[in-house]
């Protein structure tokens, strides 16, 4: 049974933080009792996902009211810093504003803003468990899939996006084989879908990237299922780098291709995805492996943490409120 993700220690006042780094290797926490350290693991990726980062921000702000009153504005302002492409962090960091301005007596401040967090905590699990049932609708009983990276429990606060839609279609006594690309650089696909998904018994095998398409051209794929980290308001997606290449791949072998993930992650104030900034890491990543160097420090590299789907690429948005087309979204978030 999976640990949890994020879990807040009310007696030592501090967010605890399951390591990522180090699955499948060992499975350790990080205690976290300043907004900095919340900071500091999200750049670092001991927490990551959007959902996830957006709610470890979230127990970051309280964190800084129980320090300093006086900090909060400070700390927003520092953990906006720590990833640029999820637009859940930003949605989560307004609503932790809007709380502290609510608050006008300063003593209160950190309860209020605590309760907040919970509150944004409860509801991400709440919404996730809604966007899978909506999902496992559009699969057969018998089903072959493909997903990227990780957007399951790791990834949020629990149940997951993507893999959310797997849990729901084996509650709905589903069948599935599940095809997780490893996800390079990092390998979340291999370090953390295939480690999630084993341990809650599914039937998982790992892809590398690059063999997505031919793995389509020769099984029966039902569908392609993938999370997202912002959505624009016309539909084109950020989610982690390979995600354009398998998008691709599915259009081209009729397989559907859909993105998982809550009405927070589109960004009613990005028109399209040429607005969506990419984050470009650290160029160490590829160059080395499992702490060997692979490339030489003198070569060049180009490190995208992200890419861009198109939306005439996506066949639909699997929200807590349904299944969305991409020409629906902008109709929907303004009705």
């Amino acid at each position: 049974m999976l640990p949890p993700t994020i879990e807040w220690d009310n007696e030592k006042t501090l967010v605890r933080l399951l390591d990522q780094r180090n699955i499948p290797q060992s499975v350790s926490f990080r205690e976290c009792s300043t907004y900095e350290e919340v900071a500091a693991s999200i750049e670092d990726m001991t927490v990551r996902g959007a959902p996830a980062i957006a709610v470890a921000a979230a127990y970051g702000v309280a964190l800084a009211a129980y320090a300093d009153p006086l900090s909060v504005d400070a700390a927003i302002c520092r953990l906006a810093s720590t990833r640029p492409t999820a637009v859940n962090l930003f949605w989560v960091l307004d609503k932790m504003k809007s709380a502290a301005e609510r608050c006008t007596e300063k003593k209160a401040l950190y309860n209020v803003l605590k309760a907040e967090a919970y509150a944004i905590h409860e509801n991400d699990v709440c919404i996730n468990r809604k966007l899978g049932c909506n999902g496992q609708m559009l699969l057969p009983d018998s089903a072959a899939v493909i997903t990227h990276c990780n957007a399951g429990a790791l990834a949020t606060a629990g149940y997951g996006t993507a893999l959310g839609v797997f849990r729901a279609a084996r509650e709905h006594g589903k069948k599935l084989k599940i095809y997780a690309d490893e996800t390079r650089p990092r390998l979340q696909g291999g370090r953390l879908t295939a480690f999630e998904l084993y341990e809650d018994g599914f039937d998982v095998t790992v892809i590398c990237d690059s063999m997505a398409a031919f793995l389509m051209s020769r099984e029966n794929i039902s569908a392609v299922i993938t999370g997202a980290d912002r959505v624009a308001i016309n539909g084109d997606t950020a989610n982690k780098i390979g995600t354009y290449s398998l998008a691709i791949a599915a259009k081209r072998h009729n397989v559907p291709f859909y993105i998982a993930s809550p009405i927070s992650t589109i960004d009613v104030n990005c028109p399209n995805g040429n607005a969506i900034p990419i984050e470009e890491r650290d160029p160490e990543e590829i160059r080395c492996m499992g702490g060997i160097r692979i490339l030489s420090e003198m070569i060049g590299v180009w490190n995208p943490a992200f890419d861009i789907t198109p939306a005439d690429l996506i066949s639909g948005f699997i929200t807590e409120s349904g299944v969305w087309k991409p020409e629906e979204i902008r109709q929907k978030m303004y009705s």
